[in-house]
């Protein structure tokens, strides 16, 4: 299955590729909570910046996966809940680690699929240590211009897939007061809305 090439950041992802991500990794009994000795240096590196994202109670038990040397998706920890968390992308400004529940691994696979998300199933998406660096109007936008209204976010919580009389109800400016809720991308089938929480 084509998914992210790391979520860089947007709302709580911003510039992507596409990856490979094999759902078939979760099947199968849940591991052991705790970091074992058999995990490298990096993988606990990467786990700790994963379990930052979202609070202790929820990152404690989800599944952690990062991107292997070959720009492919490993499950380094099978969880115990809904959630998949990602460590920080260092080739992404900021910090960006995030987790998410099922719902918003769809949305994100379909953004980067360049699809249109299926509305009314609603993802919900952690990004506590901050991390978005990314155009407020263009999905696609890997860098700041002139006139694509480039955005920093802090902490932040996001709600993804939900109608569009749910999103009507918050700020939809191009250039937005990030320190409240407002709607990113608004306009386009990938649109949601950001919710800082610092």
């Amino acid at each position: 299955m084509n998914f992210l090439k790391f979520l860089i950041t947007a709302g709580c992802i911003s510039l992507l590729s596409p990856m490979t991500f094999a759902m078939d990794d979760y099947n199968g009994p849940s591991m052991d909570m705790a970091m074992h000795s058999s995990h490298s240096a990096d993988d606990k590196k990467a786990m700790m910046s994963a379990m930052s994202a979202a609070p202790m109670n929820v990152s404690a038990e989800a599944t952690i996966v990062a991107m292997d040397a070959n720009g492919k998706m490993r499950v380094l920890r099978k969880g115990q809940n809904n959630f998949t968390c990602m460590p920080d992308n260092p080739a992404s400004p900021g910090p960006d680690p995030m987790c998410m529940d099922p719902a918003a691994l769809a949305w994100a696979e379909a953004w980067i699929g360049h699809k249109k998300p299926v509305e009314g199933k609603i993802g919900f998406m952690y990004m506590l240590m901050g991390g978005t660096d990314a155009s407020n109007v263009d999905p696609y936008a890997t860098k700041p211009t002139a006139n694509n209204h480039w955005l920093q976010t802090g902490p932040h919580v996001m709600i993804v897939g939900a109608s569009q009389s749910f999103y009507d109800m918050y700020p939809k400016s191009a250039q937005p007061d990030t320190t409240v809720p407002y709607i990113m991308w608004s306009g386009t089938p990938y649109q949601h809305l950001m919710i800082p929480v610092k």
